[in-house]
This record gives C-alpha cells, sequence and structure tokens, in this order.
C-alpha cells in the first residue's frame, strides 16, 4: 500500500519582500501572518492529507526550519539538506528519491499563502486520486485579476494544452478573457517513480547526477561537490512542459505565491489590517507616519532600512534588492 508524502519546498529569499525578506530570514519565516509563517501554515493545511513529511531545503534555512517544527510540535519528519541551490526539478527529485516508487508526493512550495478551506481539500483531494492513475498533476488557480507576475496553464478540463510565462499586461488581458487560462501555482502531484521515470527520460543528465548526489548523502546533508555538477533547472521545464502525462486540477482556493508587497497588502487588508483614507499602509513602524498627496503606497520600515513603494510598482523592488546585491550590501544578509 503506498504512503502519501507532503514535500515541502523551502528554498528561496522571497527578494521581492526586501526589507522585511533577507538571506538570514526569507518571506517564508516571518512570523506575520498572524502569528504563523507561511512556512508553518503549509505544514499545518497538508498533515490531514499525508501520512508523512518531507522539508527539502537549503543549508542556510535548516535551523528556520527546525525551528519552525519544534513550535508545531512537528518531530517525525525526513530532512533533505541543500548544500547549494540547484532548483526545483533537482529539489524535487531528491524527495522522490527518498520514498518507495508508488508513494505518492504531494509538493508545495513553503512561501504561498493558501485559504485552506473544503475548495482546497478538494483540490488536494482530485490531485491524489488523479496520481494513483500514474498522472502527474499540476495546481491551477483560476485567475482573479490579469497579472503579469504567474505563469499560466492553458487548460481544456483537466488537460493541458501548453504552459505559458509570465506575460505583458495585454497578454494576461487577453488570458483572463479567454477564460480557460490558470494561474500556474507551483504545486504537483505525482507517485514518486512517475516522476523520476519522466524525469530520466526528458533530462537524464539532471537525473543521474542528482541520483549519484543523493545517494552519497550523510544524515540527510548533500555534498557540494556533487550538487554543483547538477544542472540547475526548474520542475517546469525539466517535465511539466515536456511530459505527456501531465493533468491539471482546476483550483478553486484562494491563492497567492505572496511574491510582492501588493499580494501582502491585499492579504493584511483582507484580514483587517489598517490603512488611511487613501488606501496607504505601513508595515513594521509603530511610529506616527502620514501620507500626504499619495495613494495606495507602502511604508515598510525595518530599522536598519526603509522602503516607499507605490502597491502598483511591487515587482520593481527586486531590483533594489539586486542593486544591494551586487555591491555586496550587508542589507540583504
Amino acid at each position: 500500500m503506498s504512503t502519501t508524502y507532503h514535500v515541502v519546498l523551502t528554498g528561496g529569499v522571497g527578494s521581492r519582500l526586501w526589507p522585511l525578506s533577507r538571506k538570514s530570514r526569507p518571506k517564508q519565516y516571518l512570523e506575520i501572518f498572524k502569528n504563523d509563517s507561511l512556512f508553518e501554515l503549509a505544514v499545518k493545511r497538508n498533515q490531514k492529507f499525508s501520512d508523512g513529511l518531507i522539508v527539502v531545503g537549503n543549508k542556510d534555512n535548516r535551523n528556520l526550519s527546525i525551528k519552525s517544527l519544534e513550535k508545531l510540535g512537528v518531530d517525525n519528519y525526513h530532512e533533505i539538506v541543500e548544500a547549494t541551490p540547484r532548483n526545483t526539478a533537482p529539489a524535487i527529485a531528491f524527495a522522490a528519491f527518498q520514498v518507495k516508487a508508488d508513494d505518492i508526493l504531494v509538493v508545495t512550495p513553503a512561501d504561498h499563502i493558501i485559504k485552506a478551506d473544503i475548495f482546497y481539500d478538494k483540490a488536494v483531494t482530485n490531485a491524489i486520486e488523479l496520481a494513483k492513475s500514474d498522472n502527474i498533476v499540476t495546481f491551477g488557480v483560476k485567475p482573479t485579476r490579469p497579472e503579469t507576475g504567474y505563469g499560466y496553464i492553458e487548460s481544456d478540463g483537466q488537460s493541458v494544452l501548453s504552459f505559458r510565462e509570465k506575460p505583458n499586461l495585454e497578454t494576461a488581458k487577453d488570458f483572463l478573457q479567454k477564460g480557460n487560462f490558470l494561474w500556474n501555482s507551483g504545486m504537483f502531484c505525482f507517485k514518486a517513480g512517475v516522476f523520476l521515470s519522466e524525469l530520466k527520460k526528458y533530462e537524464p543528465e539532471v537525473f543521474e547526477n542528482s541520483k549519484s548526489a543523493f545517494e552519497q548523502t550523510e544524515e540527510g546533508r548533500l555534498s557540494e561537490e556533487l550538487s554543483m555538477q547538477i544542472p540547475s533547472i526548474s520542475v517546469d521545464y525539466a517535465v511539466m512542459e515536456r511530459s505527456e502525462l501531465i493533468k491539471v486540477v482546476d483550483a478553486e482556493f484562494d491563492w497567492s505565491d505572496m511574491g510582492s508587497f501588493e499580494a501582502v497588502y491585499d492579504y493584511f487588508v483582507e484580514s483587517g489590517y489598517p490603512v488611511d483614507d487613501n488606501g496607504n499602509m505601513v508595515i513594521g513602524c509603530e511610529k506616527f507616519t502620514a501620507f500626504v498627496g499619495i495613494k495606495n503606497c507602502i511604508f515598510v520600515n525595518t530599522g536598519d532600512a526603509t522602503l516607499i513603494l507605490s502597491k502598483e510598482a511591487s515587482q520593481d523592488v527586486k531590483g533594489v534588492y539586486q542593486k544591494l546585491k551586487e555591491s555586496n550590501s550587508i542589507l540583504v544578509d
């Protein structure tokens, strides 16, 4: 009998949420979501579907994951510690090597905000059933706006017609009008053996080098030398856009990848967080702050850094982070 595992991917810095998100405290560990972090919320909402937990993350995040799991009282899980990031295809392969071929993996990022309700339960249950029939399942979220920060899935029922990269605004509007385009959530479900078979078929070098690195792990820790031999590639490019086994679950639950301050803003507003009469918001500062002559702006303060941005320009924060990183600023650490 197969076992179902929740695989949580904890990599990533969240550069578009700088200065809140840093190398030492990525966005998935920030306890700003009603005293929970996104990582903790991801673990909690998937416990009902899984018999076990697999945490895949880099060495810099390991202690943060352990602390969060201790907070949740979770002490029985598999841990895979990456020595260096190699993107999502190898990360998922490591989890698949950890279990039996017929075991089912429900793979989710650690940094998404999802409303855990009957719609989420239905989507995951449907995905698991499809996975039992050797399908590789992706979750497509019904779009609510012409979003340019997400990839899209063109669908026909449960069939995937195409995957589309992040579009420009006009293309996103066209996708929304057509009605059969879904946001690519980055969540997946499949049998471990089916995924590995497809990875070996389409990216044999990734498969073989990931397998070699995994087989020589020590207490779940991967060798940096062996890891560097693995091509860095996303699961979308490696498998999802090429396999003939792909099915999509039309997910009706509320979802955001929480990848920008616009997403944080919207979530906070829905949760009752205060904004002024012109839609301006203050995050991380208890001092009196007034906005004059501007609308829908966000003021973010962390003590050592201040960010002021228009809500609509949230995607551009990554540029600030990149400039600081290129100058070796301590403000990204």
